[in-house]
């Protein structure tokens, strides 16, 4: 049967998914995880929930799935030593430099792949289940037909989200809370700017056009079974406890019973917590406004739904009885034996208690009855007897403490072996090699959103690169650039299964293109074996040195660093491959599934739209490969009139064109070339000095 997985924000929380049903927990603990704002857990707390889980045959998923920093590394390093002496059934990762020091210190520990690694195609999972991936989540945002496709064909457990919160970015790909409020979506802290008013070409009028409803997918819990997903996630870390006890248990009852949700469990679910009601819209490949509501202040709480929901779980209440079949042997002249056993995941747990030999009844024998009975008595305890056998020579006398002691004896032994932590390795983190030294010098490089951006006017200013769209290389000659720059093909941030051939096939119609950009692990079935220079874009998020080496060590010439890095950080980056950093031009916030113009003004052909907030700031928002879009930050970054981005040793400084026109596409670039950038009102310095939390 699909695993049922909870959220656990806290030990309350955490009691409530297991005595409500779930057969895995995840959580939290320290600073290294997607949900900081959740109360997480102390070390000790921590030790003792996987303890209490582990003896109800629940397992625990521990939450590293945030970017680390090169300084963080060893606290994270810390964590994961911690999680694997502490017996966590698996870590969730989303950074590649810890990704690579987990294989490395704790290689037995399993690892999963968090959706914040933007895993949305067959070939990006399979990549993950290469690198020992045991499981991948999948985004929130593909179809049904879609996720059947990779299950059909992943070698890794596939995990998709099933009810709650959907965010209106790609999980991983989000720079909207962290550019406009230093709050990275990334590291735990998003400030979730989506569920704020914007107008779309008008202004801000109260409208909502990111704030998706929660995902309610509980009508088609028998198709995931049937098409092979292995466990389905209930998001909600920070919801309180009876939220989770409330959801955790309809979905339980809907799986065991193998049915869809009556009305009343509908308007439990609804009553709990929504957004206008919920949307399964993505899982039915419908897009559009339907999908979008909000959730106004101050919703009264559902205290009566609530209070039967903490009856549940609270004061001590055990509805995890876990069936025991016992043997009771007494025998003449033998010592008497209680043997136990119990199911565990795969496989069953066995215990053996002995006892005296049993004295000759002076008055009356013991009976069978007597001593099942006896036995049967497991109050107090997680354990119930499912069965109970009794082999008694007749004429003979145990006393009820005797056997009410072996009872005891049996079950804790029992409950001992169900929390034994597993024996796994642990190993030093082997220092990084000596880094080469970093550029002495910054070549400019530029991307181009448009065909019409590239003109004999920009490539007379000599740029490194020229970054064109893939989808952009049929459409244009390149032919005026043949020996003048290296050109590199940009392949779309989000793409799916589907476009993995017709990707590859742009790239080999085009040789002069010698170099391709990888951004995500779903390029790289892609790119393979084509001959190109492979790149690394933005969507790799590279945080720390570790990531640098990692993709290197993958056949990466180049890596792009992460756009939330202050530049202390770029500076002491390991250039164990060539460093880029955008240095100018919108900053990318958001790449969303649903097309925000489409749904508020209606197509416009690729001319995008414009979203305005509520003082008055201006997004625009470019069309996207696939019929998506992205949204840009308001103000433009400059960089190159400062010095601390020349001492960064990057070899590449990106000038990232958007909305610019072909005449300022070649001026701006001039003007970096002749050192005459300047900043102005409508400029931004983005996260270069002020970081993110």
């Amino acid at each position: 049967m699909m695993e049922l997985l909870s959220p656990a924000g806290g030990y309350e929380a955490l009691v409530a998914a297991v005595q409500s049903g779930a057969d895995a927990v995840y959580m939290g603990f320290g600073a290294f995880n997607a949900r900081r704002g959740a109360r997480n857990f102390t070390d000790e707390e921590f030790a003792s929930a996987v303890q209490y889980c582990h003896l109800r045959g629940v397992r625990v998923f521990l939450t590293l799935n945030t970017l680390v920093t090169d300084r963080e590394l060893p606290a994270a390093a810390d964590a994961l030593r911690r999680a694997n002496a502490i017996g966590v059934d698996a870590v969730l990762v989303q950074d590649w430099g810890l990704l690579a020091l987990a294989r490395e210190i704790v290689p037995d520990l399993p690892l999963h792949a968090s959706t914040q690694m933007s895993l949305f195609t067959l070939g990006g999972a399979n990549e993950a289940a290469a690198l020992g991936m045991e499981r991948v989540v999948l985004a929130r945002e593909l179809s049904r037909d879609e996720v059947r496709e990779i299950c059909a064909g992943c070698k890794a457990e596939v995990e998709i989200f099933g009810h709650g919160a959907l965010c209106m970015c790609y999980s991983g790909q989000c720079e909207m809370s962290a550019v406009l409020g230093q709050r990275s979506g990334n590291r735990g802290a998003c400030a979730q700017p989506c569920r704020l008013p914007y107008g779309v070409d008008a202004p801000c009028r109260g409208a909502y056009p990111l704030s998706l409803k929660d995902a309610n997918l509980s009508a088609y819990l028998q198709d995931m079974e049937r098409m092979g997903v292995d466990c389905l996630k209930i998001e909600g870390r920070l919801k309180r406890p009876e939220y989770v006890a409330v959801v955790t248990g309809i979905y339980r009852r809907l799986l065991d019973e193998r049915r869809l949700p009556t009305a009343e469990e509908s308007a439990a679910l609804e009553q709990a917590f929504s957004r206008s009601g919920f949307t399964d819209g993505y899982w039915l490949g419908r897009k559009g406004k339907a999908m979008f509501g909000t959730r106004p202040e101050n919703v009264p709480e559902p205290k009566e739904l609530f209070a039967r929901a903490r009856e549940t779980y609270e004061n001590g209440k055990e509805n995890r009885k876990i069936p025991v079949n016992l043997r009771l042997t007494v025998r003449r002249g033998k010592p008497v034996r209680l043997s136990g056993a119990c199911a565990v995941r795969n496989g069953v747990t066995i215990a053996l208690a002995t006892g005296d030999t049993p004295e000759e009844a002076r008055n009356r024998a013991v009976t069978a009855e007597e001593l099942a009975q006896r036995l049967s008595k497991t109050g107090g305890t997680v354990f119930t007897a499912d069965s109970v056998e009794v082999e008694l020579d007749e004429g003979l006398m145990v006393s009820a403490s005797a056997v009410n002691g072996l009872r005891r004896e049996l079950l804790d032994e029992l409950a001992a072996r169900r929390q034994d932590i597993p024996k796994r390795r642990e190993l030093p983190a082997s220092p990084l090699p000596d880094a080469p030294a970093g550029a002495e010098r910054m070549a400019f490089t530029v991307s181009i959103a448009r065909a019409d951006q590239l003109t004999e006017a920009l490539l007379a200013e000599k740029p490194a690169i020229v970054y064109i769209p893939a989808e952009l290389l049929d459409t244009m000659d390149l032919s005026a650039c043949a020996g003048r720059t290296e050109l590199c093909a940009v392949l779309p941030r989000v793409f799916r299964t589907a476009d993995e051939q017709p990707l590859r096939a742009i790239l080999e119609r085009h040789p002069e293109v010698t170099s391709v950009t990888v951004g995500n692990w779903g390029h790289m079935p892609i790119v393979r074996g084509l001959g190109k220079t492979l790149r690394g874009d933005l969507g790799l998020n590279v945080y720390n040195s570790r990531a640098v080496a990692f993709w290197r060590e993958r056949g990466l010439t180049s890596v792009t660093a992460s756009l939330e890095l202050r530049w202390q950080q770029v500076r002491d980056l390991g250039k164990y491959a060539d460093c880029e950093a955008v240095i100018y031009g919108r900053l990318p916030l958001m790449i969303t599934e649903n097309c925000v113009t489409k749904n508020n003004v209606g197509c416009t052909h690729g001319a995008g739209s414009v979203l305005t907030d509520r003082m008055g700031a201006q997004f625009p928002v470019l069309c996207a490969y696939g019929c998506r879009c992205e949204i840009e930050n308001g103000k433009v970054l400059v960089l190159a009139d400062k010095p601390e981005v020349f001492r960064c040793g990057l070899r590449y400084g990106r000038l990232r064109f958007t909305t610019e026109t072909a005449e300022e596409c070649a001026a701006i670039l001039r003007a970096h070339n002749a050192g005459t950038i300047t900043a102005d009102a409508d400029t931004t310095r983005g996260l270069f000095y002020r970081g993110v939390e």
